[in-house]
Formats: C-alpha cells, structure tokens, sequence
C-alpha cells in the first residue's frame, strides 16, 4: 500500500474546494488526516466530523484481538454521519442512539470542533460513554460535543467492543497474542482511539497536549483503567470519573479465571476452539450469551494493558501522574438493594445489614447507623450507593491524591431530575434510536434524589438534546455551573474560575473537600470518609 503524502492531499482538497467554488455549492470542512481526507458538516460555526474509523474493523479474524490499524483510503470521505454502534443488546431504555445501526464494524469516533486551523491549539476532550461495558455508544444525545465546542474545545465521543466482543478471554486467545495476553478488547480500543487523537487532533484545532479524558459509569472505569495501563500514560493531560472505577472492594479476575469464563463460553455455544467461535455470526453469539455477560465478560488483569490489579499501581504511584477531577450522585444505589421488599424500620436494616455482612455486619453498623426509623431510608441509599459506585470513585480520588503527584477535585452531585414532560406519556416515536422506539413509556414524576447517570446532561450542557424531562430553569443554572467547572478543568487542569464557588483540591489522606453541585453550589467537608475507609479495610480481608 502506497503511503499518502500531505502534498497529495493537500492538492486533492485544494481542487475539491476549487471545483465547490466554480459550482457554487456550500464549502464543506475538511481535514486531512493520517488515512486520508474526511469532509464534515458545518452548522452555526461547529465543525463536525462523524463516523471516522480508528481502528481497522474488528470482523473476521480480527474478533478478539487487538485494534489495528486503519487502511489508508483514497479521495475524500464523507463524514457526515454516525458509525454503527457495537453489538449489543437492548438492556438500558435511556439510551437515545443516532448510529448506523449496529455492527462489529463498530470502531468510529466522532469529532466537533469550533476551528479546523492547526494553529488554534485547543483544549481536548475525549468521553467514554456509560452502559456497563454492554451497551451504548458515542452517537447518544447526551454526549452530543457541540456544546463544548462552543466553549472553546475540541470534543471527541469514542465507540468501542462491548460485552462478549470486547471482554472475551480463552487460552487460545492468549497464545496467538503478540503480547500473551486476551480480553480487555474494549478497554484497548480506547487507547487505540487517544493513540488516533495524538496523531490527528491537530487537524481538527485540538492541541495533542492538551487532551482530558472522561467518562461515566463504565466510560469512568474506562478512564481509571486508561490512567492505569502503561499502555497509555503519555496519551493525556487530564481525566475527568464520574461515578465509577476499577478500584471496588471486589479485586479483577485473574487472566486465568478469565480464560475459563472464555471456555466455558465456547461449552455454551457448542464449539471446541476459537477459529469455530470466528465463524458464528454475531447477532447469534449476542442471542447465546445473554444473561450472562456481567458474569464472563468483565475487566481482567490481562498481565499486558493491565499488568496488576488497578488499586496497586496506583498505590505504587505507577499511574498516570494528572489532574483528577471525580465524583458521584447522592443516590447511585436504590436504598430497595438493601432493604428489599422489608418496612424501612431499624429493625429490619440491622437485619438486612446482618445478611449482607455476616459477622462483618457489627463494623458495617457503626458507620451506616441510622438514628430513627426516619433515617433508614438515606442510610440505606448511602450504603447501597457506595457498594455500587460511591467506594470505588472514593478510593481512585483517595489513591490519586496521595501517589498522582497532580491535584484532585472532588464533587458530589445532588440535582434531582425533574419529572418527565406530561405529554411523554403516551407513544414515544424514536425516542432511543430503535431502543425503546414507539415504546409506551411510565411517566416518572421527580427524583428525591440524583440518580445514577442523571448528571451527563447537566455537566456536557446537552439538556436541550433529552426533551423527556420537563427542565425547570433551575436545571439549567446547574448545568451552567457543572459544565463551566469541566470546562475550566479542561482547559486548566482547575476547575476554578469566574462565576463559580470555589473548589479546593484534596489533600494527602485528609478529609476531602467536596463541591457539592445543586441549584445552592457548595463546597463541604465530606462527612463519610471513615465509612469509606471501614469498605476498604474490609474489602482487604
């Protein structure tokens, strides 16, 4: 394959605009990257450029193995839509897709930018999104980039392998590896994507130095893994969790539990090796292994992207020495998890507690304590949360604080969301991309408290893209403070700055200062951290 020139682009998209110009047709944007020349779309001063492959289509032989590199292509190619969106199965009903549909060939990431000058030099963002490594991707409404692109970044939204296709271990896998390791194919397709904005994002006015990763749920583990692997260290200036990392009281499985949890795959679909499993086709491995993907296909340490367990390089200080800005809602867990079906009494959370913790439970009570039975209900959410989200996002802020070697910002968010919009009762025609289309949907009236993922919208400053819920002005207060500290942490590493209370950063195992972001914005000394560090110690016996 013949390497393409810069002067042989160049000389492509100068005829191409020439020919736009004698014709009399709108002057699309245009870059020219490593593969080629893309065309994008132009609204309101916003460039966009979607559905741009990072990643060679992991079809074929290519299943399970590392991202590869993308095949140079000739002329101009259009970037005007989504990608496909990974296989998946339709398991969350929030997820508003605007993909091409869904396929293997999933490996696209999409890019706004208010300048396509090399010489702007803009701060980057790049987002994982959430779906607990099953499901979602980059083309959701929510993560839509255009509104940071107007607050002076480059946003990036990038796909990636999920469930079977992306977290698949065996012992055939590993031995044909260059690096001797399998699974984790999901996590090394983000690095392939950062390893795609170093070589490209100055095209598109983004400065290749100035690059904060983020995420949510699983798009946050995503981003504790990326600060964790050696693989991707130098890839970013910056890392933005909300709400979730690897470093949860349940350590990864090993390489080898991970290849057996593969085997007993290939037991399930009847075949006896992997070249047999490349053959099935997607939609029916998909169709087989439903149910059970939280079960075989997880994060492990692989020995090559992850060479130890998460928390340990981080307590080594071997991670990625950043800025860390990171928190979670005030209900990321239901307090039902815990108390089931059972009468919110004292009586019946001691006993819960005692079923969950066994003889554990004594030190569990000492900490989530409820005063009355009036208390049990915020006591129990605050447990089932910080089983859920809460510790993990705890530790990965405490870790970083005390080895990262770079200041950590920590927030809690509180915003509830509104009640659903009156007229969202009936038939919701197109309301996630194929997902829940002409779905009948449950009115929800407004949450107690933030749920999981409720604050996306909020900090990406995409409210006006979910027209589900009836945004009071309120909503968009919080939204204007929530993103103008992202804003300002991207393009500083602080999240400080004009028209914003003050957040201190953390400090070297002390109680943390803690933004708590509502309509009344507030720093506070957190409260929990004993609890916290009652989780961790339990979790190391």
């Amino acid at each position: 394959m013949k390497k393409i020139t810069f002067l042989s682009l160049l000389l492509i998209k100068l005829i191409t605009a020439s020919f736009a110009q004698s014709s009399k047709e709108p002057i699309l944007p245009q870059v020219i990257t490593t593969n080629g020349i893309l065309e994008g779309m132009e609204e309101s001063g916003i460039h966009s450029f979607k559905g741009i492959p990072f990643a060679a289509p992991p079809i074929g032989d290519l299943r399970w193995k590392e991202p590869q590199p993308v095949k140079n292509w000739k002329g101009i190619r259009k970037a005007n839509k989504f990608g496909p969106r990974a296989m998946q199965r339709p398991i969350f009903g929030d997820m508003g897709f605007r993909s091409d549909g869904i396929s293997e060939d999933c490996l696209y990431l999409n890019v706004w930018t208010p300048a396509i000058s090399p010489k702007a030099k803009l701060p980057v963002l790049v987002y994982f999104f959430g779906g607990g490594f099953l499901a979602g991707d980059g083309s959701e409404y929510r993560y839509d980039g255009e509104s940071m692109a107007r607050k002076g970044i480059v946003a990036v939204t990038v796909n990636q392998r999920l469930n079977i296709f992306g977290f698949m271990a065996h012992p055939e896998l590993t031995k044909e590896s260059p690096n001797h390791a399998s699974g984790n194919y999901g996590l090394m397709d983000h690095t392939a994507a950062l390893q795609w904005v170093r070589q490209n994002i100055a095209a598109f006015g983004g400065d290749p130095s100035r690059v904060t990763i983020a995420g949510e749920s699983a798009g946050s583990f995503a981003v504790s893994a990326q600060m964790a692997t050696p693989l991707s260290k130098k890839l970013f200036a910056g890392a933005i969790g909300e709400s979730g990392s690897l470093m949860s009281t349940t350590p990864a499985s090993s390489l080898e539990e991970g290849e057996k949890k593969g085997q007993k795959f290939c037991e399930m679909v009847g075949v006896k090796n992997i070249a047999a499993l490349r053959k099935i086709p997607a939609d029916k491995l998909l169709e087989i292994g439903a149910n059970h993907e939280r079960e075989l296909f997880k994060v492990i340490i692989d020995g090559y992207f992850l060479p130890q367990q998460p928390a340990a390089i981080f307590e080594a200080g071997k991670q990625a020495h950043v800025p860390l800005l990171v928190g979670w809602n005030s209900e990321e867990g239901n307090h039902q998890s815990i108390m089931v079906k059972e009468a919110l009494t004292k009586e019946n959370f001691t006993q819960a507690v005692q079923k969950l913790y066994g003889a554990q439970a004594a030190d569990i009570l000492k900490w989530y304590n409820p005063s009355t039975d009036n208390d049990v209900e915020q006591v129990a959410t605050d447990l089932a949360g910080d089983r859920f989200i809460g510790f993990s996002t705890w530790k990965w802020s405490d870790l970083q604080a005390t080895t990262g070697g770079s200041s950590v910002f920590r927030y809690m968010y509180e915003r509830p969301r509104p009640a659903m919009r009156p007229e969202m009762g009936g038939v919701v025609a197109g309301l996630a991309g194929g997902i829940i289309k002409d779905a009948t949907i449950k009115i929800t009236p407004a949450a107690k408290r933030a749920v999981h993922s409720s604050e996306i919208e909020y900090a990406l400053g995409n409210l006006p893209t979910n027209r589900v819920y009836d945004w009071q002005p309120e909503d968009f207060k919080v939204s204007e403070i929530m993103q103008a500290y992202f804003v300002n942490f991207i393009k500083t590493g602080n999240p400080n700055g004009l028209g914003v209370p003050q957040w201190p950063a953390v400090m070297k195992g002390q109680s943390a200062p803690v933004m708590h972001i509502d309509v009344n914005t507030r720093m506070e000394i957190e409260k929990g951290r004993n609890r916290y560090l009652l989780l961790d110690k339990l979790s190391k016996k």
